[in-house]
């Protein structure tokens, strides 16, 4: 299987990552990873991308479509794969299917979570994170046993300044301005399947692999 994941800030790309990319035996591969391993290791690439992050610039879209051109290369990629946060832009949609096309491994589906910016809203300002050992509760869905105490070490919990009504907002017309128009690139490849990420955990990787499990010949 290889699957992109896509989605706004909030639908749980992140989880839904882990349990698809384990039920299909897949590495999830995600930039964050991608720019972390090659810094760390301070490859060619990493010293490249080193080289603007410490000047305060954005990471070219050349630099991230070699880094990713690398990663699929690798020995756990070549019977699939599970992209996350990449493409975040028609232009690395483009780059990434010349990528395929080259290797002659194309794209099996593009998995979009579905969820309205009201419902995003309230599970992102609900988040409440522990001053001391960053453990994450929800003010709704995950309430700690003393309201602002945290369960697992008594420290106080706060809500984070990017998780505030406002900057929540701004990050939903980030991703409608330079993220969403890649779900339409995908819908006209025939590739794009839709499920509403609303409900438990479980219930959604449920909704996800029924309908991967329709849509794609294995």
């Amino acid at each position: 299987m290889r699957l992109i994941l896509v989605g706004p800030p909030g639908a749980g790309k992140g989880t839904q990552a882990v349990h698809l990319a384990a039920h299909y035996g897949i590495p999830h591969i995600s930039t964050g990873d991608i720019f972390r391993h090659n810094m760390k290791n301070e490859t060619e690439l990493g010293l490249l991308a080193k080289s603007y992050v410490d000047r305060g610039e954005l990471v070219p879209d050349s630099v991230t479509n070699e880094m990713v051109k690398d990663r699929l290369t690798h020995e756990d990629a070549r019977e699939g794969f599970l992209l996350d946060g990449f493409p975040r832009n028609v232009l690395q949609a483009e780059v990434l299917r010349a990528i395929l096309a080259e290797a002659g491994t194309p794209l099996d589906a593009v998995l979009e979570l579905a969820l309205d910016d009201s419902e995003i809203i309230a599970r992102l300002s609900g988040r409440r994170t522990c001053k001391n050992c960053s453990a994450s509760f929800h003010v709704i869905y995950e309430k700690p046993t003393v309201d602002g105490i945290c369960d697992k070490c008594q420290g106080e919990l706060y809500q984070r300044e990017d998780d505030s009504e406002a900057v929540i907002a701004r990050r939903l017309e980030v991703y409608a301005e330079q993220t969403k128009p890649i779900i339409a690139f995908y819908r006209t490849e025939g590739l794009l399947i839709t499920i509403v990420a609303t409900g438990e955990v479980a219930e959604i990787s449920q909704r996800a692999i029924a309908a991967l499990s329709a849509a794609v010949v294995q």
